[in-house]
């Protein structure tokens, strides 16, 4: 009979793992041996973008209203979940929104994360518009990196992927104000679409050769459903990767760790490196070692979730945290989450029936603004 692989309902052994990291006493796996390393944290759903692949316009417009403060977890309260986080094997965090640096002082928070045990890397996802005034400040607050989200570097191919008048200036000075803070490495995120900035690829390219940044290209993901995503307009990574070769010639380089979401390249004559992250095309479920909570407290084992836990109503209940740490462990030692691998292999059709548009019930998933990517 063929054994089956540790849940996570009872503390297992230390050891060493293929993910790069030792574990302890009270580290949690999933059903499918996945342990729980990182956990990325949405601090706000309001951003000031209106990127079509992450917060539309045309959907978030009429009638709609960002969640009120009191909703919100307060800065002690995720420091509480995240101390849990760490008891279970988390080592690092990510904050997320929304645009985390609308979230008014994220440098409190940043403390209070770098004083948790265990805790070993923060990291910030943003658009960088609002970098450039907050890199130092989150520096000394004890923030180790930054990602920052940039689709091109003209006006008009800006404007159409963020949904708003945006100058790449602002963006690109917010980098650089990172990189003199010290937040490094300092990750590039260029979401490609085809017919929007496919052609601004080699530009991006170009302009990131022999700078201390790693631009890294991500294929347009499914998130949510107000997207309307749509197969024909995701561009694989390989056609990224021909299309920057046939330019200025490519290696592969090894992964970071097992858990890597991004395949890592270099360019041969010494300019640096680039990634890309192929969500679509070659699925990565199998190394997935992240839980996500929005910005209400809600844990989702999952960036294609339906529903998730309550945590807010968990801690404002008024939770031990023993109890709090064991429902933890309970809800990821349950996850047998690989969306993105069982997608892989269906037919165009049926993943446009899991999103509701052909006819029935709609498959309602997490916004990605909601949840933070």
């Amino acid at each position: 009979m063929q054994e089956r692989p540790p849940t996570g309902g009872a503390s297992q052994p230390a050891m060493t793992t293929a993910h790069g990291a030792v574990d302890g006493p009270q580290d949690v796996r999933d059903r499918l041996a996945r342990p729980l390393r990182d956990l990325r944290i949405s601090v706000t759903d309001r951003c000031n973008l209106r990127c079509p692949y992450c917060l539309p316009r045309e959907a978030f417009r009429r009638g709609f209203t960002f969640m009120p403060h009191e909703e919100l977890l307060s800065f002690e309260e995720i420091a509480r979940v995240c101390q849990a986080f760490a008891r279970l094997g988390v080592r690092k965090l990510r904050l997320t929104g929304g645009e985390p640096l609308l979230r008014r002082d994220l440098e409190r928070l940043v403390e209070m994360l770098a004083a948790i045990e265990g805790v070993e890397d923060i990291a910030l996802t943003t658009n960088g518009t609002l970098l450039a005034a907050k890199a130092a400040s989150l520096a000394s607050a004890g923030l180790n990196r930054v990602t920052v989200s940039l689709d091109a570097l003209d006006a008009a191919t800006l404007e159409a992927m963020s949904g708003a008048r945006l100058e790449p200036e602002h963006v690109l000075e917010g980098i650089e104000a990172a990189q003199a803070a010290g937040l490094h490495p300092i990750k590039v995120n260029m979401v490609v679409r085809r017919g929007i900035n496919d052609h601004r690829v080699p530009v991006m390219a170009e302009h990131f050769r022999h700078r201390r940044q790693t631009l890294r290209f991500i294929e347009y993901m499914d998130v949510g459903t107000s997207n309307e995503w749509r197969r024909d307009e995701v561009v694989p990574s390989a056609e990224v990767l021909a299309a920057i070769a046939g330019l200025w010639p490519l290696e592969g380089l090894p992964g970071d760790s097992q858990n890597a979401v991004a395949t890592r390249y270099r360019y041969l004559d010494g300019a640096g490196e680039i990634g890309v992250i192929s969500s679509i095309t070659s699925p990565f479920c199998g190394g997935c070692s992240r839980a996500r909570m929005s910005a209400e407290g809600k844990l989702y084992t999952c960036l294609f979730a339906t529903e998730g836990l309550d945590l807010r109503a968990l801690l404002r209940e008024g939770i031990e945290d023993g109890a709090l740490g064991n429902r933890l462990r309970q809800v990821w030692g349950a996850r047998s989450d690989r969306y993105s691998a069982e997608r892989a292999v269906r037919a165009p059709t049926t993943v446009e029936r899991d999103q509701g548009r052909d006819s029935g019930r709609p498959r309602r998933r997490i916004e990605m603004s909601y949840i933070g990517g």
